[in-house]
């Protein structure tokens, strides 16, 4: 999942959305390094990572992509679900999403000690509103375009937001169905091991 979804799922307290966003920037082992609540954050992205891309339903999109795109197709939901969200937000939120947005920004302005890569794009975020703007599914070729440059081959993503098109209806279904499990999934505290044990 990307950005949106993690702040939605990781919890409402400014430690929890923090650690949501740094789960993208902050790799290898967390050993006290940032404060407790922020770590849980960072431990529940990382679950949520590894939920999304084993389950059936995110597999069976991806297979929906030609084979020459797969390796890429994983990116592509990502930002896909994204939009899906925002734009179906009252359906899986309470809070109106320009509020949580603002929130958001809000929390990240206040925090001194961002990882370095999200102090340096934090203020772009909110300046522009990331979140806010994959309502509109016209701002996924920026998206993408962003996304590309910071890919070894950035050619892999080339053509992407075409193909999430042709494919919009069937991947804003499997969104429907995936994204409660999901949201299940994180209120369990992503907890793997009972994720594990279902059938």
């Amino acid at each position: 999942m990307n950005y949106l979804a993690h702040l939605h799922l990781g919890g409402s307290q400014p430690g929890a959305l923090l650690g949501s966003l740094y789960g993208d920037f902050v790799k290898g082992p967390l050993q006290g390094r940032w404060p407790a609540d922020i770590e849980a954050g960072i431990r529940l992205h990382r679950q949520i990572d590894v939920f999304t891309d084993s389950h059936p339903l995110v597999l069976q999109a991806k297979q929906r992509f030609p084979s020459e795109r797969r390796r890429y197709a994983g990116i592509l939901i990502d930002l896909f679900f994204d939009h899906c969200l925002a734009a179906h937000w009252h359906d899986y939120a309470d809070e109106p999403l320009q509020d949580f947005t603002a929130r958001v920004y809000q929390v990240l302005r206040e925090e001194a000690e961002l990882p370095a890569k999200l102090a340096l794009i934090a203020p772009r975020m909110a300046a522009q509103d990331w979140l806010g703007s994959y309502q509109q599914f016209a701002v996924m070729e920026q998206v993408v375009t962003g996304v590309s440059r910071r890919l070894s081959r950035p050619e892999g993503l080339a053509g992407g937001v075409a193909e999430l098109e042709r494919l919009y209806v069937p991947l804003q279904q499997d969104f429907y169905e995936f994204y409660p499990q999901l949201q299940a999934f994180a209120r369990r505290g992503g907890r793997l091991e009972d994720h594990l044990q279902l059938p």
